[in-house]
């Protein structure tokens, strides 16, 4: 499988990284084709790892990733190119989360999300919101935390949702452990998790814990 990984940052190189581990070719996206970090981390990775424009890797992914702040996510979509994203699996992994005076505050909240906006602004893509509820480090090593925890998914495309499943079975997420939860409108839950899950990152002093759901009986 060719994946496009948009975005530098520490989830973009942890599932870009991954990626290339279990035997797919992985394009790592940037603003620039001279993105510093990109460069750096295709150099060290070697073999089915490139860098290139956000463009670039939604053009060669098979399956793009958007591992950019929630903040920049349209722009950086914008820059990939809607032609480059219709028809594809677009996995939609960020958070609006931004910090002000060391409050976590989210932007859209409530009443949408970001993976709703993302679907509007690209209807031709089949938008599935995922992985967004846990740290870097345990989206792509779920073993980090004990127990049987789950993921989320959700998003209007029913095989989107199943490939997307399949990529999760993949990072170390059984099936069993991932829940559809319904339409993209439901990404509005899963984004304002984040700023409890951030308060809980406090108090815990590290952020290798997840939600595990369990039913009555």
């Amino acid at each position: 499988m060719r994946y496009g990984v948009l975005g530098t940052g520490e989830v973009g190189r942890a599932l870009a990284g991954r990626l290339m581990e279990l035997g797919h070719e992985v394009t790592l996206g940037s603003r620039t084709a001279d993105n510093p970090v990109a460069r750096e981390w295709a150099t060290a990775a070697a073999g089915r790892a490139r860098a290139g424009t956000f463009a670039q890797a939604a053009e060669a992914g098979e399956v793009v990733v958007n591992a950019v702040s929630g903040r920049v996510a349209l722009d950086a979509l914008r820059a990939a190119g809607a032609a480059h994203l219709d028809g594809k699996v677009l996995v939609d992994v960020c958070n609006p989360l931004a910090f002000e005076e060391g409050v976590p505050r989210l932007d859209p909240v409530e009443s949408d999300s970001m993976g709703e906006r993302i679907q509007r602004a690209f209807p031709g893509a089949r938008v599935v919101k995922t992985l967004n509820t846990v740290s870097f480090k345990v989206m792509v090593d779920p073993g980090r935390v004990p127990g049987e925890h789950h993921m989320f998914v959700c998003g209007e495309d029913a095989v989107a949702k199943e490939r997307v499943t399949a990529m999760l079975g993949e990072l170390g997420w059984p099936t069993g452990r991932v829940l559809d939860l319904g339409g993209i409108a439901v990404a509005r839950a899963t984004e304002m998790y984040l700023p409890l899950r951030v308060r809980l990152s406090r108090v815990f002093g590290h952020e290798d814990f997840n939600i595990e759901v369990r039913l009555a009986g």
